[in-house]
């Protein structure tokens, strides 16, 4: 994985733990949004397990996961905003940044299967 991903990976979870805290603070909303804070740090933190992996399928299996709590992440914001937690102009920011991390960590497993 490029650096480029993991720094965006890094930035996402910055902004996750940033709207897990207006959540929790400010709305009050404690179930929801502890879903989000795993799930949205857990893609940078497989994507820093990567870095080390033992073999290709190591590296792989790591993506994937990493792809998985993306899909998962969105799920939450949407669910959050469909129930009024998050505004829409919340919404589509951080949905937008999730759905770009998900773009590269699907062109990346795609890549490396082809290969």
């Amino acid at each position: 994985m490029d650096s480029v991903g993991y720094d965006k990976s890094k930035s996402f979870a910055k902004r996750i733990v940033r709207l897990y805290t207006y959540l929790r603070d400010s709305k009050h909303e404690y179930v929801m949004s502890k879903q989000l804070l795993r799930c949205g740090t857990s893609i940078g933190a497989n994507l820093a397990e990567s870095r080390c992996a033992i073999s290709r399928a190591d590296f792989l299996s790591k993506i994937y996961i990493s792809l998985k709590e993306t899909m998962e992440t969105l799920y939450w914001l949407e669910l959050l905003h469909e129930t009024d937690f998050i505004t829409s102009e919340q919404y589509s920011s951080i949905y937008e940044d999730a759905e770009e991390l998900r773009r590269i960590l699907s062109t990346t497993t795609k890549t490396m299967q082809e290969e």
